[in-house]
């Protein structure tokens, strides 16, 4: 293995505890606070972010954001907006541990989306992936046992909702550099979450306004992380270990906010990975029928 993907799957690793952390601190925010609130101060900070890279840009603002695909990046903030709003709503209702349980399925969500949208071949085998992976979320899901409700659909229309926004980053990425494509949906999405989230506005309890500040962090410090991962490693390399982000959340979820890991959400949950992890491990070699 090389240094630089040695490094990479340290970052990765470091990104999605990032992020678990961040999820954590929404859960608490939206849990207290109206949810089109909360995500409006993940977007704040977030464009700021990417403004700040994009000053820090040796090509220049204009040159480092200029974009032909405008419309295309306009929606994919629509998209990610939506996503982001669905999934914070989600563990406010079912919890992390089941909302990450069922989000999983959405790297292979990406594979069956990757067909008709870019027009890529998908193998027999990757189709059968991503099949499991949907009988993996059904285990979860436990429709029919008594034990279903409708929240618990938030985190795979969420899942649904990232696919598309992936995939359509994908096909931007093939005309153009990959700096527009991260600065247009956060600083398009803030505008959208302003005007949608300050009507919303709430006072903040002194105490939870550490907890933005903490939210705020993370926010920055897991988007700069995975920045740096894909600087230093073939995303192959590193893409399995971000199915870590389950166990941190599934960690936080039973330890800061009581939930519970079921049977059934573990055993789906393994199911989805494996078949998601099975897929990855096609992505590394040409695809048969």
């Amino acid at each position: 293995m090389s240094e630089g993907n040695r490094r990479g799957i340290w970052l990765m690793i470091a990104t999605v505890f990032a992020f678990a952390c961040q999820d954590g601190f929404s859960r608490h925010l939206a849990g207290t606070y109206n949810t089109l609130m909360v995500v409006m101060l993940r977007y704040w900070v977030f464009a700021g972010f990417v403004l700040f890279l994009a000053l820090r840009r040796p090509e220049g603002l204009r040159a480092a954001i200029r974009s032909e695909r405008l419309a295309i990046h306009a929606l994919r903030a629509v998209l990610l907006v939506t996503e982001i709003s669905i999934i914070v709503w989600g563990y406010t209702l079912i919890g992390l541990i089941e909302s990450h349980a069922v989000f999983a399925i959405c790297p292979l969500l990406v594979v069956a989306l990757s067909g008709p949208m870019l027009g890529e071949a998908i193998s027999l085998r990757r189709w059968l992936a991503v099949g499991a992976g949907m009988a993996g979320v059904i285990v979860i899901l436990r429709p029919g046992a008594g034990v279903f409700s409708w929240p618990a659909l938030l985190p795979l229309g969420s899942a649904l909702l990232f696919a598309l926004y992936s995939v359509l980053t994908r096909l931007t990425a093939r005309d153009e550099p990959t700096f527009p494509a991260f600065f247009w949906p956060a600083v398009i999405g803030a505008v959208l979450m302003t005007a949608l989230g300050l009507p919303q506005w709430e006072a903040i309890a002194p105490l939870d306004v550490v907890y933005v500040l903490c939210y705020a962090a993370t926010a920055v410090v897991s988007n700069w992380l995975m920045l740096k991962t894909y600087e230093a490693a073939e995303a192959s390399a590193v893409q399995p270990f971000a199915y870590l982000q389950i166990v941190f959340v599934s960690v936080i979820g039973i330890t800061v906010y009581g939930e519970h890991l079921a049977p059934a959400v573990a055993a789906g949950t393994a199911i989805v990975v494996a078949a998601g992890l099975y897929a990855l491990t096609l992505d590394r070699r040409p695809a048969r029928g």
